[in-house]
């Protein structure tokens, strides 16, 4: 076990308020891509940029389009959890992990037995009629053989995902606030830091044990107290007893 690793276990079995925050990094290893480190391959199948296609206007003005790159790229229902989720999951059971703050929408932390997540981009595991607001399962939805699913009202099925140009929720962002600001320890997993507001949550921990765990350096890492270049579910297995 490395110094760092010595660390990580150390500060994990001192702490009685861990709060963990993550981001794509922590689902590829269930073979969940990241798309933003994949723009070019996307770029030869689609007309427009990642960004442009997961906006709120693009979704609104070519819907058909959305709903194409969102099914084919978006939408993982045979994903499992990985050894990460199963840790954080460990860790809450152990009374010592109080929430889970995610970026991913892929609900993988719920399947693991993680009870208490904060999806801070909502989950394709949820979507709505934006007509009646009827609820569709992902089942419900894959099930649907038209390219852009519709209710049994014919108003189109909208995944409960933030998309670009789109607000978070702000009940959850206040969540994440009053869960970090209390946090004895915070670890930061799979994320560039770089997608804000989300990335802006870590400036309110105020105590003395952040450590990233990332395999490629982040903006934040002058900040960090503990940095560990390795995958997380390594790492965080490594960790949790």
């Amino acid at each position: 076990m490395t110094d760092e690793q010595i660390t990580l276990k150390k500060w994990i079995d001192e702490s009685n308020y861990i709060v963990f925050f993550g981001g794509a990094g922590v689902s590829t290893e269930s073979n969940i891509p990241d798309f933003r480190s994949t723009d070019g391959l996307y770029n030869q199948e689609y007309a427009y940029p990642t960004e442009t296609i997961l906006s709120h206007s693009f979704y609104k003005k070519k819907p058909e389009e959305f709903f194409r790159f969102y099914r084919n790229k978006m939408l993982f229902p045979n994903a499992q959890p990985n050894a990460a989720h199963k840790a954080l999951a460990r860790l809450e059971q152990q009374g010592k992990l109080k929430a889970v703050i995610t970026q991913n929408i892929d609900g993988l932390h719920q399947k693991a037995g993680s009870r208490e997540v904060l999806e801070l981009h909502g989950s394709v595991l949820r979507n709505y009629c934006e007509h009646c607001g009827r609820f569709y399962s992902l089942e419900d939805l894959m099930e649907k053989k038209e390219l852009m699913p519709k209710c049994s009202c014919g108003g189109i099925i909208k995944p409960d995902v933030v998309l670009y140009e789109e607000s978070l929720n702000q009940k959850t962002l206040e969540q994440s606030v009053r869960y970090i600001s209390q946090a004895d320890m915070l670890i930061v997993g799979g994320t560039s830091l770089t997608v804000y507001p989300a990335a802006g949550l870590i400036d309110y921990y105020r105590g003395n044990k952040l450590v990233l765990i990332n395999m490629a350096a982040t903006v934040r890492d002058g900040i960090a107290d503990l940095i560990i270049k390795r995958k997380i579910g390594e790492a965080l297995s490594e960790a949790v007893e």
